[in-house]
């Protein structure tokens, strides 16, 4: 289903790919003391989230590019106040990121799905969605797919957003520092719902997110050297390496757009007085 919208895929390469997701082996939980847990043989991961602390876990590889499916159950209920993340990211004080970020609300109100982009520190390049199905009642694929020439947000095989490399007319794009995968929940009740005007009701704590089939394709990032050929991948014929939009992906990311899209980075002239973004003005 994840491909389903997608050119057909060439799978003669596929340097990494966890073929069954198990959380002991392919990520650590790093924050939270004690609230992140793994359970069911590595297949099911929990972040909680309290009024002392949250959680988060990121992958034990690095890629510079790849491809991660992550299934996800959000916090159910009366969620405001709380932020799910699944994002990719370099360290440093100059660093890419790729990001989805799960903005919580009120019971009955819908989640909002923010992405971003980041490349060299410089983000500003956001679009928001809303969902069309209830994200707590059951888990949903979400995949960040980054190759050298786009960046594809999906949910459940559907396209929801493409940031392509747009650097023929100035546009920075991550293609030189290797990102890992995190993922989080913690409490952001100053600006996550509605700007901050509704708080987080703790007495509905601890707030649960649930997690299973990770699966991650991509060049391993180790010692200084990727473990694709050519560095990059460029030339290779593995499928999230070229992997593009056809036809009908571009048809359902239209209709997503249409209809679920509530902000937009490259339409918001107030926020960029001195005029939009050039990779909004070529698209």
């Amino acid at each position: 289903m994840a491909h389903s919208y997608f050119l057909p895929l060439f799978l003669s390469l596929i340097v990494i790919s966890s073929v069954s997701a198990n959380f002991h082996r392919d990520v650590e939980i790093t924050w939270g003391d004690g609230r992140g847990q793994i359970t069911n043989n590595g297949e099911l991961l929990t972040l909680s989230l309290d009024k002392s602390s949250g959680s988060g876990f990121q992958s034990k590889s690095e890629c510079l590019f790849g491809k991660i499916d992550m299934q996800m159950k959000l916090v159910p209920g009366n969620s405001a106040g709380t932020v799910t993340t699944l994002y990719l990211k370099s360290p440093g004080t100059t660093w890419d990121e790729i990001d989805f970020e799960f903005l919580g609300n009120l019971s009955g109100d819908p989640y909002t799905l923010h992405t971003n982009v980041y490349t060299q520190g410089k983000g500003d390049k956001e679009q928001q969605f809303k969902l069309w199905f209830d994200p707590t009642a059951d888990f949903h694929t979400y995949t960040i797919l980054w190759n050298p020439q786009r960046i594809i947000f999906t949910v459940d095989g559907t396209p929801i957003r493409e940031f392509k490399n747009m650097e023929s007319v100035g546009t920075l794009f991550p293609k030189n520092q290797p990102m890992r995968m995190y993922s989080s929940l913690w409490n952001a009740d100053d600006w996550a719902t509605r700007g901050g005007l509704v708080k987080t009701d703790w007495s509905k704590a601890p707030f649960t997110a649930s997690y299973r089939g990770f699966n991650q394709e991509g060049c391993v990032w180790s010692n200084g050297k990727s473990s694709c050929p050519n560095g990059s991948g460029q030339g290779t014929t593995g499928s999230w390496l070229s992997q593009e939009l056809d036809s009908t992906a571009q048809e359902r990311m239209r209709w997503v757009q249409k209809n679920y899209m509530i902000y937009n980075y490259c339409t918001d002239t107030k926020s960029f007085p001195q005029g939009l973004p050039k990779e909004c003005l070529a698209a």
